[in-house]
């Protein structure tokens, strides 16, 4: 166990190195020179820093080949690429779907926007933007890098990704046990991807995406992408089973199906390509 409470301290400290900074800098930015979104460019050579430091550059030098083996940051070939995304792409696909039927099971807690209306619209979408790289960037590393390699390769992938799962429910303060379910699934999709390419490379930009399409979703609409339609937002055990629900039952099925057939592909190619001996990238 002295291995998985190592990975998470590191994995967790890594979150916060990068998480910290980015939400000190963007509530300063709501408060100080709203007009420009100045914390976007201070975060960005941040946060390039700090992945040249995880990925071994710099530093101690006694530690920089274990920094670039935690962040396990490898290049892929573009066949590996292209079914690492193609397979994140339907699984983020299924989180959604599976999501909206959750919320007709049980009530999902709301997530809403703050009032930002006296921040200029250009400065709250600058940084509601480019809050989706930096988590992706940060969480992957902390989360699929430093936290899921070890915990991988001593106690194997299912206890990998429920302790990612569960951290990563931690990490996210409008946490609640009825989420834990979406956090373990979400720590199984980048997990699997980032398990089968032994990169986080591919995590790094599905995360991204999914964070764009949660922010702007909840910008243009005040609300979360969990949030059903308000005509359909009633639980099932009230109005019974309807077309809607199967619907939806039936696409998250179709969507699990076609994860696993482009996953099958993924490990293929992957395994043909050697991705487990590329070089970290530089």
């Amino acid at each position: 166990m002295s291995t998985v409470a190592q990975a998470v301290g590191l994995g967790m400290l890594v979150m916060l190195a990068g998480s910290v900074p980015r939400n000190v800098l963007f509530a300063a930015n709501l408060r100080v020179g709203t007009a420009v979104p100045w914390a976007v460019p201070v975060m960005g050579l941040y946060l390039w820093a700090l992945w040249r430091y995880l990925d071994g550059r710099g530093g101690d030098a006694s530690t920089r080949a274990v920094r670039r083996a935690s962040l396990r940051a490898n290049r892929l070939r573009p066949a590996v690429w292209t079914w690492a995304l193609v397979t994140g792409a339907i699984g983020l696909a299924a989180l959604v779907v599976g999501l909206r039927l959750a919320n007709r099971l049980v009530a999902l807690p709301l997530q809403q926007m703050p009032d930002l209306s006296a921040v200029p619209p250009f400065t709250v979408w600058a940084l509601l933007l480019a809050a989706a790289p930096i988590a992706g960037v940060v969480e992957e590393a902390g989360f699929r890098g430093y936290m899921q390699g070890p915990i991988e390769k001593a106690w194997g992938l299912t206890a990998a990704i429920l302790v990612t799962g569960t951290m990563f429910a931690v990490a996210h303060l409008d946490f609640t046990p009825v989420l834990w379910p979406y956090y373990v699934a979400v720590a199984a999709l980048y997990g699997v991807v980032t398990s089968a390419t032994n990169s986080i490379r591919p995590a790094v930009v599905l995360h991204t995406a999914g964070n764009l399409y949660s922010n702007v979703d909840l910008l243009l609409h005040g609300q979360a992408e969990w949030q059903a339609p308000r005509a359909s937002a009633a639980l099932i055990w009230e109005t019974g089973l309807d077309v809607p629900f199967a619907q939806a039952t039936a696409t998250l099925l179709f969507l699990l199906l076609a994860v696993a057939v482009t996953y099958r592909q993924l490990a293929r190619e992957a395994r043909a390509s050697g991705a487990a001996a590329t070089m970290p990238g530089r």
